[in-house]
């Protein structure tokens, strides 16, 4: 449908995006569809807890990199996102389920109709009626019937291929609410409700391990050849880390440049071993910035490795292998560090 142009709403929302475009240029902001709701909202007022953000960002001379634009979309739209598909989508299922139950009502008064006729011809029969004009009478019920059941069948796959269309948006819904939006990788609610499960089994006796990675001197990194080019490392080690893995276990982001991975069914060794394969695999990849060409510095990474022990809390089996990493790292990086190693250092200390 046209636009209408004397609409004030039209002209109220073009105002918006104006103004959205013109700081997005201003801060040399990349104009994609997440970055411009960022804007789009800001401008709009609606959104308090937006507009103190950037305003905070904005007085404290912050760049509006790819990260801190992710991270403002994440926190403040895509909650809304996710809001108004839940309303819709439970709008459109309301609507679906009313129209199942007024064919189901038509198919019970048409049923009662027709078993009324058939009773009619029935005590005819009996009362001496001429059975041809039983017969014709019966044939035009049937074939009435038949078109009848012909409409609520077609009505009925209408439906049907509606509530397909629905649950298919309710898993990408679903699994876009799971996923970290740079990496692809699952996100720390879905490492949690993972990491709860796990724990569960693991209570009876199975093992259970955790992996944490982080990226050596990424920090230098991102200064010497910017945020874009680090966001395309942060994908290429996730790459490494998804293909890596087992089926049965999850490759998480955990936060900023750290990785991790949950393995049940695994102990200590065998996530020490997997661990030494991932840091090898990402130490032998060749980088080159896509936008020259240009072959960029390796990049190695830091691992800590841990075992579940039954009873513990799962914070405490992360917080073991935060420590393991970090001495591997104070131990000159690119390498993986065990929680043994780690009660050897502290007895050693």
């Amino acid at each position: 449908m046209p636009a209408d142009f004397d609409d004030p709403d039209y002209d109220y929302a073009a105002s918006i995006a104006g103004r959205a475009m013109r700081s997005m240029a201003e801060q040399r902001i990349p104009s994609t569809p997440s970055n411009f709701a960022i804007w789009f909202q800001y401008f709009a007022g609606d959104h308090d807890d937006l507009r103190n953000a950037v305003d905070l960002l904005i007085d404290h001379n912050r760049p509006f990199d790819s990260r801190t634009n992710q991270d403002l979309f994440e926190t403040y739209i895509a909650p809304q996102v996710s809001a108004a598909v839940a309303a819709d989508t439970s709008e459109r299922l309301h609507a679906v389920m009313g129209a199942a139950k007024e064919f189901l009502t038509t198919a019970i008064a048409d049923n009662r109709s027709q078993m009324q006729v058939i009773s009619q011809v029935a005590d005819q029969g009996k009362a001496g009626v001429d059975p041809k004009a039983l017969v014709a009478q019966l044939m035009n019920e049937l074939a009435r019937a038949a078109t009848r059941a012909t409409r609520l069948e077609a009505g009925f796959a209408e439906k049907t291929r509606e509530l397909d269309v629905i649950r298919d948006s309710l898993s990408r819904s679903e699994e876009r609410a799971r996923t970290d939006t740079l990496t692809g990788l699952a996100n720390r609610r879905a490492l949690d409700e993972f990491l709860r499960k796990a724990q569960t089994t693991a209570e009876w006796g199975e093992p259970l391990s955790v992996l944490l990675l982080d990226i050596d001197h990424f920090k230098t990194f991102n200064d010497n050849f910017g945020h874009g080019v680090g966001d395309q490392v942060l994908r290429l080690m996730a790459k490494v880390l998804r293909e890596k893995v087992r089926t049965q276990d999850l490759p998480a982001r955990y936060g900023g440049e750290e990785l991790i991975a949950v393995l049940p069914d695994a102990d200590l060794a065998t996530c020490a071993e997997l661990a030494e394969r991932i840091r090898y695999a990402i130490a032998e990849c060749t980088i080159t910035r896509r936008s020259t060409g240009e072959t960029l510095p390796s990049i190695t990474v830091s691992i800590g490795v841990a075992q579940y022990r039954a009873g513990e809390a799962a914070t405490d089996l992360i917080e073991r292998c935060d420590r393991a990493l970090y001495l591997a790292k104070g131990g000159g990086r690119n390498r993986v560090v065990t929680e043994v190693e780690l009660e050897r250092a502290g007895a050693a200390g």
